[in-house]
């Protein structure tokens, strides 16, 4: 069984170094975790991206198994807030770490994907973490593995919101 990779079937996870385009992005529910600090430094931005992936393979486990559609993770996502004077004072940002979860897995896949992280003890910040909707925000989609991939090489792509008038 082949699995769906968004990467290849969602308009909004593609891009070309270079290009800039307009596209819609659908409301899509994710994973979703908060925290502050600088992400290069603040344990919690670790800790954040341990809770996530756990609990994303779970769900990812859990569709291949239970209802036989099987995908691949999508890559992580960041939303970014900076409060004004502190552009340059990464201490004081705050950010929410992202996984799109595909439409077809409901709270319940969700619950039982937080219990199985929960019994193997592999994400520290579980209490934190929720499933939401969510659509209009500035987004980077981080095409590569930020804790593998040397920083010259990082693929991102940047979705910044506008309003056609």
């Amino acid at each position: 069984m082949a699995g769906t990779d968004f990467k290849r079937t969602l308009d909004s996870y593609r891009a070309k170094a270079g290009e800039v385009r307009f596209v819609e992005v659908p409301e899509l529910t994710y994973l979703m975790i908060d925290g502050a600090g600088d992400p290069n430094t603040a344990p919690a931005f670790a800790e954040s991206v341990a809770t996530l992936y756990p609990v994303a393979y779970a769900l990812k486990f859990h569709s291949k198994r239970a209802l036989e559609r099987d995908y691949v993770v999508p890559p992580l996502e960041g939303l970014w807030d900076v409060v004004s004077g502190a552009e340059h004072d990464r201490e004081r940002w705050t950010w929410t770490l992202l996984l799109m979860v595909p439409d077809w897995l409901d709270e319940e896949a969700y619950a039982a994907a937080v219990e199985t992280a929960a019994a193997k003890g592999s994400a520290p910040r579980l209490a934190q973490l929720r499933l939401e909707r969510l659509a209009g925000r500035h987004h980077e989609v981080y095409l590569s593995d930020l804790r593998r991939t040397a920083p010259e090489k990082l693929r991102t792509i940047l979705r910044q919101p506008v309003v056609s008038g």
